[in-house]
C-alpha cells in the first residue's frame, strides 16, 4: 500500500488531498479519509497538500499510527458497518461519492 491517511485526519477531512489526487482514490468516510491501496499510483501528490500531515507512505507511517496502514486497507477490504459488501475499487471516489462510514477504529477514535 503506497500511501495511508493516520488518525490526524480525523474529524478534518480537509480533502486537499482529493483535489490533488490524479486517479481519484482518495475516498470520503464519515469523520476520515482513505486511500484505496489498488487504485493508488504512488504519485505523492497528496502528501504536501495535506494541511495536517497526516498522509505518509506505509513504510514512513510514524510507530504510534502504524494501526493504520492495516485499517486503510480494511476500510476497502472488508464490509464496513452497515454494508452488505466491501467498497473494493469502484474506479475512483467521485464514482461513488461519500461512503459516509468508517472503520471500527476510526468510529471509536475519541472525539466521536
Amino acid at each position: 500500500m503506497p500511501y495511508v491517511i493516520t488518525s490526524s485526519c480525523i474529524d478534518i477531512t480537509d480533502q486537499s488531498c482529493v483535489e490533488e489526487c490524479p486517479v481519484d482514490c482518495i475516498y470520503q468516510g464519515e469523520r476520515k479519509l482513505y486511500i484505496n491501496p489498488k487504485e493508488c499510483i504512488d504519485c505523492g501528490a497528496c502528501e504536501p497538500v495535506c494541511p495536517v500531515e497526516a498522509i505518509a507512505q506505509d513504510r514512513r507511517v510514524p510507530e504510534d499510527q502504524a494501526e493504520y496502514i492495516a485499517d486503510n486497507r480494511r476500510f476497502f477490504e472488508l464490509p464496513l458497518p452497515g454494508r452488505a459488501e466491501a467498497v473494493g475499487a469502484p474506479g475512483g471516489s467521485r464514482t461513488v461519492g461519500p461512503i459516509g462510514v468508517d472503520t471500527e477504529l476510526v468510529a471509536q477514535h475519541a472525539g466521536n
